[in-house]
C-alpha cells in the first residue's frame, strides 16, 4: 500500500461522528414491523427526492432553459415599442408648495395608463413610455415630488408616500379618467400597490416590476449588509462615505449628511449613494448608469429623496402593503409581476411573499435578470404583459 493511499483511507476512517453516524443511518436496513413510519418516510424520500426537491415551485417559476434570456432564446423575446416624443406636457400645482410635471404620449385616444417612475427620486425616464403600444395606449408619466422638472427640486417638505397617492388621484380627476392601468417598478411598485390599495376601483389593471414594499428587512439587505458581499468594489465607495463610529447605520449616517447645510457634503453624499444603487441595478455593471449618478442635479433629487423615503419607512407599518387584508382589496385587479432572480436592490423574496399571498396574479422570476427594466428578459415579460391587457376597455 502506497503511503498517499494510506493517508486517504486514514482521511475517510477518521469522518467526524455526526458524518459517520448519517452515512451509516442512511446505508442501515429500516426497522421492519407490523407499521414503521420511518420505513414509510425513508421509501417516500427514496422514491421523490430527485423528483420534488428544490423542484416544489417549479409550477409557478420556469426553470426551463427557454425562460433564460441570455442563453440563445434573445431573439425570441418581445423588444420595447420605438421611441416616441410627447404630444403634451405641462404641470399642475397640487399644493401650496409642490408643481409636478407630467407629460402624455402615445394614442391622444387610447385606454389610458399610468407609469409611476423609481426612486423615489428618480424622475420621469423617456425609455418607460416604450413599453407600451402607443396605438393603443394614451400613456401619462411624471415627475413626483420634489423629482425632475417638478418642483420644489429635491424638497423633501410633504413629500410622502401618502402625498404622491393624492397626486395620482389629482392627475386622474384633472383628465376625467374613471379607470385607468397602473405600472410602477422598484419604488414604482411600491408605490403602485400603495395607490391601487387606496383606490382599487380606480384601477383596471396592474403591471408591477422588480418589487419593493419598504419593510426594513429590504432596506437592511440593500444598504446595510447583504448587497455588499455581491458588488464588493462598489460597497466600498458608498462605505467609505460614512465614518466607522456611523457604520452600524448606514441610511442615518446618510441622511445626516444629505440633510447638512454644508452644500458639498449633501453633493458628495448624493454622488455615493445614488452610484452605489446604479452600479447594482443590473446583472453587469453598466458604465452608463455609473456615469448618472455624476449628474449633481439628478443625484441629490434621488438620494435624498429615496433617503427621506427610506428613514421614515415610507410612513408605513412594517409590511404593510404584503398584508392580507390590504391585498384583498386588490385581489380582483387583473396583474402581473415581473421579477428579476439576481436583483439585489429588490431581492426576489419581497416578489415571492407578494405571489404568496396574491397567487391570483401572474408571476414571471426572470432567471438571467438583474433588477434594472432593461434587462432582456424583464423588458420581455413588461411589453407582453402591456401588450396583454390591451384587451381591457
Amino acid at each position: 500500500m502506497t503511503r498517499l493511499r494510506a493517508l486517504n483511507l486514514a482521511r475517510v476512517y477518521h469522518l467526524s461522528t455526526s458524518t459517520s453516524a448519517l452515512l451509516l443511518a442512511s446505508s442501515r436496513p429500516i426497522p421492519r414491523g407490523p407499521y414503521s413510519p420511518l420505513a414509510d418516510q425513508h421509501r417516500s424520500y427514496s422514491k421523490n427526492a430527485m423528483a420534488k426537491l428544490g423542484l416544489h415551485a417549479a409550477d409557478v417559476v420556469d426553470y426551463t432553459e427557454a425562460a433564460r434570456s441570455l442563453s440563445g432564446y434573445k431573439t425570441t423575446l418581445r423588444q420595447p415599442y420605438p421611441t416616441i416624443e410627447p404630444f403634451e406636457t405641462g404641470r399642475l400645482e397640487v399644493d401650496s408648495r409642490h408643481t409636478i410635471y407630467y407629460e402624455w404620449s402615445g394614442n391622444p385616444n387610447g385606454y389610458p395608463i399610468v407609469a409611476l417612475h423609481g426612486g423615489p427620486g428618480g424622475g420621469v425616464w423617456s425609455e418607460e413610455r416604450r413599453w407600451f403600444d402607443p396605438a393603443h395606449y394614451r400613456i401619462l408619466l411624471f415627475d413626483q415630488r420634489g423629482a425632475g422638472k417638478s418642483t420644489p427640486h429635491a424638497d423633501l417638505v410633504d413629500n410622502t408616500t401618502w402625498h404622491l397617492v393624492g397626486d395620482i388621484e389629482k392627475l386622474r380627476e384633472k383628465f376625467g379618467i374613471d379607470k385607468w392601468h397602473v405600472f410602477g417598478g422598484s419604488w414604482g411598485s411600491t408605490l403602485s400597490l400603495a395607490y391601487a390599495q387606496t383606490h382599487p376601483a380606480r384601477v383596471s389593471a396592474l403591471i408591477l416590476r422588480g418589487i419593493f414594499t419598504l419593510r426594513r428587512s429590504e432596506l437592511e439587505f440593500f444598504y446595510q449588509n447583504g448587497a455588499s458581499h455581491i458588488f464588493p468594489e462598489q460597497w466600498q465607495t458608498y462605505r467609505d462615505g460614512i465614518p466607522e463610529s456611523e457604520r452600524n447605520d448606514f441610511i442615518t449616517a446618510y441622511n445626516k449628511r444629505l440633510t447638512s447645510d454644508d452644500a458639498e457634503v449633501r453633493l458628495d453624499a448624493a454622488r455615493r449613494w445614488s452610484t452605489w444603487e446604479n452600479a447594482t441595478s443590473k446583472l453587469y455593471i453598466d458604465a452608463n448608469n455609473l456615469a448618472k449618478g455624476e449628474e449633481d442635479d439628478w443625484a441629490l433629487a434621488f438620494a435624498r429623496i429615496e433617503n427621506h423615503y427610506f428613514i421614515n419607512a415610507g410612513w408605513m407599518q412594517d409590511g404593510q402593503l404584503l398584508k392580507k387584508e390590504n391585498i384583498d382589496k386588490i385581489r380582483h385587479i387583473p396583474a402581473t409581476i415581473v421579477q428579476g432572480r439576481y436583483d439585489v436592490v429588490c431581492p426576489a423574496t419581497t416578489a415571492w411573499d407578494l405571489h404568496t399571498v396574491w397567487p391570483e396574479a401572474e408571476f414571471h422570476m426572470v432567471p438571467d435578470a438583474g433588477h434594472s427594466a432593461k434587462e432582456p428578459g424583464i423588458a420581455n415579460h413588461l411589453v407582453q404583459a402591456t401588450d396583454k391587457y390591451r384587451s381591457i376597455a
